[in-house]
Formats: C-alpha cells, structure tokens, sequence
C-alpha cells in the first residue's frame, strides 16, 4: 500500500466525519434532516449540486474518453451541461415552488392521492439505486487499484461511510460533504492544468501538436466519428444525458434547501458555471494524457482509459499529485453516492412511510428515526447489490440510468407543469411505459442481446415515455386532471398557494 496515498484517503475520511459531527446536531427535526432547514445560500447550495452532480465518472471517465476517442468524448461533458440550461428555465422554479422535501410532494400537488406519490416514490427509489450501483462498483475498482484493498471491502468502506452522513448529519452534513469536495475538485484539476500548462510554455499550439503526434488517431482526433459510427447514435446519447440530468431525485431534492425562488435560480447558475468550467477542464486534461504521457503508455496502465488523469498527474508531479487527485476523486465518489443514498431515503421515508403508511400520523421523532433506519437499508441494499456486479460494464449502468430518468421522471414533470389536459392516468401511463421501453430496449441492445443496433436507444425510449404519457392523457376522462391547472401555474410562478 501506498503511504501517501494512505494520508490523503484518511485525510478525507476524518474530515468528513468531523463535518457529519458537526451537522448531527443540526439535523433534530424533519425540516432540518431533509432539506437543512433551507437555510443554504444560493452560492453554497450552487456548490453542493455541483458536487452532487460531478461524479468519478466523469472526473476520471470524460478524461479517459477524451484522450482516447477525441472529439466524441467531449459529447459526454456537452450533454451534462447543456441538461443544466433546462434544469434552469424548466424544472428549478417549479419544483421549488410546489415541493417541501421530495419530488412525491411537487407531483401531488397536481395529483393528490396515495397512488400517484406511490408511484412517483418507487420511480425515485429506482434511479436513485440505478446510480447508487455503477458509482460503488468504480468506487470499489479504483481503491482497488491503488492502495490495494480488496473490492468488497473498498464497497463496503465506502458503503458504510455514505450511510454514516446520512443518518447522523441529514442535509447539511450532505451538503457540506459535497461543498468541500467541490472545492478540492475544482482546486486539484486546476492545479493540474497549471501545471499541464507550464510545461508548454503557456502555449496550447504546442499541445495541441503534440497529441495530433501522439494519437494514433492523428488529425482525426479533433473530428467526429471515433466512438460513435452514426449521428445517430451520439444524437440518441445526447438526448439521454440532457434530458436525464434534469429528471434525477438527488438533483431536484436540492431545489428544496435554500429559502426562496431568488436563490433557486442562484443555485443552478452557480452550478452550471462550475460545472462548465470544469467540464472545460476536463477537456484540457483528456488532451494533455494523449499529448504529454502518449497512447501506448495509457494502454498499457488501464486500457479502459479511465485513470488517464491519474497518468498525467503523475507525470506532471510525482506520487505527491497522484495522491491528491485519487484523494479527490475519493471525495467525489462520496459526496455523489451520499446524494443519492439521502434521495432515496428522504423519499421512502416520507412519502412512503410517513404519508402511505401512516397517513400523516407520526410525529417528529418517529420520521427521524424511520427516515435512519431507511438510510441504514438503502446503505446496506446498494452495497449488497454493487458487490454482485463487480464485472458489469459501469458506463452501460450509467447511459440506462440516464435513459431511465429521461423516459420517466422528465416526461412527468414537464407535462404536469405545463400541460393542461395532463391527468394522473397519463402521468402513470407514462412511468410505466418509460420503465418497460427502457428496460426492453437495452436488453435488445448490443450490449445484451444484440436485437437491435443502438447502445443508447434513448432516442426510441424518451419519446415513447412523452408519446405514452399523452396518449393515456387523452384516453382518460377531463375530471381526472386533480388540481386546477389555472390554480398550479399560480403556485408554480409566484409560490402563492404553494410552498413559501
């Protein structure tokens, strides 16, 4: 085992735990467990949805795929954040205005009934756990690789650590977990395109050289056409990853944890700059891996391309780099999988515990200590499940969870938030048919089966969810549109009626 990657791996570990500390007691009541008392600034909360948003994969996978595959690695990093200009002037304000602590409450605004948050908790659950998997099998792979640790017990480590902040620490120990990992990953990757920088001379024509010499695939690095063979193929992965960004429980959740629409909006636009100008980043650094450490010695290290950063970091800066960069991208790995472990807690906990089953009748301390005891099962499921798929592909899990919310949680809100006629038999129409196109789709694909040829059939799966979804408006009668459609947009604009 490495000691300096040991120093930096404990380094986050302690630090985090002694935030969760602080955080447990601020996390006594429902209000502050579940959306930290909304209290959060729009610059802070801007921070914690970068850093519950920029996961391992695309800190180490975009990278990887840059230098690997040039210009159509990049549509990764384009995707993620355009979804975000979407999440802005669509999604954000509405769900801040009409939800208190989960996406079941946005929907029942519009659809009172058990049936509908039932629906709209179990969907959550799904993709929470559908992200929660790929992210602890790399976690798992990459401590593995580098101090060591046997894959389970990495999981496990990592399983038992994100599950700790949630039931001790709530939002705001979730919060700042994500904050500071933030600001170590912004700071590590500048600090390596400084240096990537320096050794050039500060001028990137010599960079941009070097990979053309270093690519084996030469002038065509910077042109479309070497990872995917049609458009498409990359318009069908595009279409995934905007649309899917914007349909993620732990991303939405964060609507609710400032104090007004103002800081809403703050909030996204502080994320999509930083999102932005690390995706940019990202690019630097997928051009350097090629232009300064070369094809043949990447293959070599990980054919996978996936710790071509990691590469570059130590050619640029010795052991001492390495470790802090695998360091932050230990913290990334936390700070995504706690997010996604609250989701899915927060959402069983209170619309499936506190609202079905007990049909508003615990008090304070009982949701606190179901809202726990779920964290403790989701922890223990994710780990269970990620630890029996070891050998699966981890960007397959990712394109189908992306798929996944894009055929289901979008179609659902941007109807209900916008469409008229939009009623609770077409909102489940369109979940269930969302799930099944997905489901189908990608077992046909050529990553199963072989069936049909696309290995991101987002663009058959994310109109039939829409398609779906209206049709099954239309069958059903007027009178099941549940709450006045005049009377949601009021809510959704001016917050008047709605959550204040």
């Amino acid at each position: 085992m490495n000691l300096t990657y040991f120093v930096f791996f404990l380094a986050i570990v302690v630090g985090t735990l002694i935030i969760t500390h602080w955080a447990a007691g601020r996390s006594n009541t429902t209000h502050q467990f579940y959306v930290a008392s909304g209290n959060l600034t729009g610059f802070q909360n801007g921070m914690a949805i970068a850093g519950d948003y920029i996961s391992s994969a695309s800190f180490l996978g975009i990278a990887g795929l840059i230098a690997f595959h040039g210009y159509d690695g990049f549509i990764y990093a384009t995707g993620f954040l355009v979804s975000y200009v979407i999440l802005l002037f669509l999604i954000a304000e509405p769900v801040r205005n009409l939800g208190t602590y989960t996406l079941g409450d946005v929907v029942a605004e519009r659809f009172p009934g058990n049936g509908m948050r039932l629906a709209v908790a179990i969907s959550a659950i799904i993709i929470s756990l559908l992200y929660m998997i790929p992210q602890l099998v790399a976690s798992g792979l990459l401590i593995h690789l580098l101090l060591g640790v046997d894959y389970a017990a990495a999981v496990w480590i990592i399983g038992i650590l994100m599950t700790l902040y949630v039931v001790w620490g709530g939002m705001f120990a979730t919060s700042w977990v994500q904050i500071i990992k933030t600001v170590l990953l912004m700071s590590g990757t500048i600090l390596l395109i400084l240096i990537l920088f320096s050794r050039v001379n500060w001028d990137i024509g010599i960079l941009l050289d070097q990979t053309v010499k270093n690519s084996p695939l030469g002038e065509k690095f910077f042109f479309p056409g070497n990872l995917f063979d049609s458009v498409i193929e990359s318009f069908s992965l595009m279409l995934a990853l905007v649309l899917g960004t914007a349909g993620l429980p732990h991303i939405l959740i964060r609507m609710f944890t400032v104090k007004d629409v103002k800081d809403t909006r703050l909030s996204v636009l502080t994320a999509s700059w930083i999102i932005g100008l690390f995706y940019l980043m990202t690019l630097l650094l997928g051009i350097g891996a090629i232009g300064f450490v070369g094809w043949e010695e990447l293959v070599t290290v990980d054919p996978s391309g996936n710790l071509s950063a990691l590469v570059l970091a130590e050619f640029l800066g010795g052991d001492f780099l390495v470790a802090f960069v695998t360091a932050v991208a230990f913290a990334t790995i936390i700070a995504v999988v706690t997010g996604l472990v609250f989701a899915a807690t927060s959402t069983f906990s209170h619309d499936i515990y506190f609202h079905i089953i007990k049909k508003r009748k615990a008090d304070e301390q009982e949701q606190l200590r179901v809202a726990r005891i779920t964290a403790i099962m989701m922890g223990c499921l994710s780990i269970l499940l990620s630890l029996g798929m070891k050998e699966s592909n981890v960007a397959f899990l990712v394109s189908f969870m992306f798929a996944t919310a894009a055929s289901t949680i979008m179609p659902l809100l941007i109807l209900t938030f916008y469409w008229k006629r939009f009623n609770k038999v077409g909102a489940l129409t369109g979940l269930a048919t969302g799930f099944i196109a997905v489901f189908f789709l990608y077992v046909l694909g050529p990553q199963v089966l072989g069936i049909i040829s696309l290995y991101n059939p987002g663009i058959i799966a994310i109109p039939l969810g829409f398609f779906s979804a209206i049709v099954g408006a239309f069958c059903a009668k007027r009178d099941n549109q549940g709450t006045s459609f005049e009377e949601l947009k009021v809510k959704i604009h001016t917050s008047i009626g709605g959550r204040q």
